[in-house]
């Protein structure tokens, strides 16, 4: 995640036991002995929008004041400490860096899990990795936490369960505002829906290559991620095959085999249109843009995340005290933006089934 430049904790050590413990991996009744292990994780901080809610819950006003206060001293400190309005200064911030993060999210296809106000951190880093997950073929529904039966936080959902967590960081910071306040905290939470739509929005514009935004954007955009739905095309190689093909391949719709996600896409009956319109749009770019724009796509969309049947090999060779697949994959995904070249860099994985 650090490396798709997506705020995050940090992994200081990760230690393996030798000893068994019971776990219920996918929370079906289905317990089983395996090694243990602890990672120690740092960050900045560790608050999350819990952390306040839980003191406004029990009535505790005077520490939470006490507590927010150190966290915007600490932590944000393009805000005036005196500032009669700091809390209005420090929720607006706090909605505006948590659209960035679920945006970011989004845009490498991440489903963080169990997205719930004890999960949220207040600086808006990604924190308390669970059951998370990559989705592969592009899919609004995708969820990768199995106990989440209703579907709470499936991918398309982030941003909803990011507006219902700011709104209890809102409650609890209620107490502490006067009425003029909470107003203008309010109409900033209103305005969230907006604000994540725009980066949103802004992302997929650069993975498609667009410099400045046109009307036709939110189309192009929307009708790609529909071709990639209908066809079960794969979400990250779809947009890195469109930053690696050349602009006369797509005009003569002449998919070559290595773009296998881009011939998956192919085969929709809508592709021939929405690549008319896309070289279309692609024109409006300045020239001296364009010559560069598969290079700048590359820096952009991965060509590589972590998929579930990869960190499952490693898991495998590692439970045997294996750990050279964990070094490649960390190897991988370090550089996974960095491939700009031809497109064409790729480093060897090992060949498994599909799992998950």
């Amino acid at each position: 995640m650090h490396y798709l430049g997506i705020p995050t904790s940090r992994v200081a050590s990760l230690i393996v036991s030798n000893e068994a413990v019971w776990r219920d991996q996918f929370y079906n009744g289905n317990v089983k002995k395996e090694r243990g292990a602890m990672v120690l994780r740092v960050a900045k901080s560790w608050f999350r929008i819990g952390s306040l809610e839980i003191l406004a819950n029990y009535g505790e006003f005077n520490l939470l004041r006490q507590l927010v206060d150190f966290i915007i001293k600490e932590h944000f400190p393009s805000i005036n400490t005196t500032d009669p309005d700091r809390l209005l200064a420090f929720f607006s911030t706090v909605v505006s860096q948590t659209a960035d993060m679920i945006a970011g999210w989004m845009s490498v296809g991440f489903a963080h899990g169990v997205c719930n106000t004890d999960n949220f951190s207040l600086l808006s880093i990604t924190i308390d990795y669970g059951p998370f997950g990559f989705m592969e073929k592009y899919d609004a529904d995708y969820i990768p936490n199995t106990s989440d039966d209703e579907g709470r936080y499936r991918i398309g959902n982030q941003a909803n369960v990011g507006m219902y967590n700011l709104n209890k960081l809102l409650l609890a910071l209620n107490p502490l505002m006067d009425s003029r306040q909470r107003q203008l905290a309010s109409a900033v939470l209103t305005g969230f829906p907006d604000l994540y739509y725009y980066r949103f929005t802004e992302l997929f514009r650069a993975k498609l290559g667009f410099l400045g935004g046109s009307e036709e954007d939110l189309s192009l955009i929307a009708s790609f991620l529909n071709l990639m739905e209908e066809t079960g095309a794969d979400f990250t190689m779809s947009f890195r095959h469109l930053s690696e093909i050349t602009l006369d391949q797509l005009s003569s719709l002449n998919i070559p085999q290595e773009y296998w996600a881009l011939q998956e896409l192919s085969k929709h009956s809508n592709f021939p249109a929405w690549i008319s319109a896309y070289l279309q749009r692609l024109q409006r770019n300045p020239e001296e843009y364009n010559a560069k724009r598969r290079v700048q796509m590359m820096k952009t969309n991965p060509r590589y995340i972590l998929r579930n049947w990869m960190a499952e090999s490693a898991v495998r060779k590692a439970e045997g005290n294996d750990f050279t697949e964990v070094r490649l994959l960390q190897r991988v995904f370090t550089s996974a933006l960095s491939q700009a070249g031809d497109g064409r860099t790729c480093w060897v994985l090992p060949q498994t089934s599909r799992m998950g």
